[in-house]
């Protein structure tokens, strides 16, 4: 695997718009290439060499490209969007969209990352080293697809709106999370490790929450459906279950009702 490494020299006065810092934009190109691949500062376009150092040549396709990004990326919008392959390393922080309809590959955010990160994703797998902003593995504004598969790793916490129109893949936060998890979820699963606030799977179809803190607000569309015993990352224990939400419609599967799934440690 061959890596490149884009250093930020000149930081924008706008947030820039970099759907190019991905393994598939830049597979098969050399640095010079790759300093003139497009990007937007506002609604001004730009090279990504204005911004970036680049050092290093990519590999012959995305699944032979490493991307390293160093420095204050925090006005840096869509690092990773749509990859299919590949890895990318971000040092420091970034803005929205961190690895936004990525449908493989592998990308770590070592800092905080922005809002929709991962929005609509496909596949691969995002770990956050540090906090998540709203909207994690939620569906674009206006769309009723979120997250349909690959994984997510969150260490620190997450914000509100995590796993909105959620399809499927897998959520972890290590941290705590705010309001609004699986919001429309039709299936998919979230693992707090930490504190949840409240309206956990609101207008929720299908799909398993499980949550090891405390949960200031229970939707009253849940209802108690007694006690389980649950393997999670390789340690059992004792969750009380509830299914809902009662409120919403709900399909049969084999003769029986779905339900989405909420496990509350006990």
């Amino acid at each position: 695997m061959e890596t490149v490494t884009i250093t930020m020299k000149n930081v924008p006065a706008l947030y820039l718009e970099a759907e190019t810092i991905s393994p598939d934009a830049f597979a098969g190109k050399n640095a010079a290439q790759i300093a003139e691949l497009p990007v937007f500062e506002g609604n001004v376009p730009s090279t990504l060499g204005k911004y970036f150092e680049v050092s290093g040549n990519a590999g012959a396709t995305a699944a032979d490209t490493k991307i390293v990004v160093k420095g204050d990326a925090k006005k840096v919008k869509y690092i990773g969007f749509k990859m299919t392959a590949g890895e990318v390393v971000i040092e420091g922080p970034a803005d929205q969209y961190v690895g936004a309809w990525m449908k493989g590959g592998k990308l770590t955010a070592k800092g905080d990352v922005g809002a929709f990160a991962a929005t609509a994703m496909k596949g691969g797998e995002l770990v956050i080293e540090g906090n998540a902003g709203n909207y994690l593995g939620a569906a674009y504004r206006g769309d009723w697809r979120g997250m349909s598969g690959g994984k997510i790793l969150v260490m620190g916490n997450a914000g509100s709106d995590t796993g909105m129109y959620m399809l499927g893949g897998e959520i972890t936060i290590n941290g705590n999370c705010d309001v609004h998890v699986m919001t429309h979820a039709e299936g998919g699963k979230v693992t707090i490790k930490g504190n949840a606030k409240s309206k956990l799977g609101g207008q929720m179809v299908d799909g398993t929450i499980i949550i090891f803190g405390n949960i200031d607000v229970m939707m009253p569309g849940f209802k108690p459906n007694g006690e389980v015993e649950l393997e999670v990352d390789g340690a059992k224990a004792k969750f009380a279950h509830f299914i809902g939400d009662m409120g919403e419609r709900h399909k049969k599967k084999k003769g029986a009702i779905v339900y989405g799934n909420l496990y509350k440690k006990i």
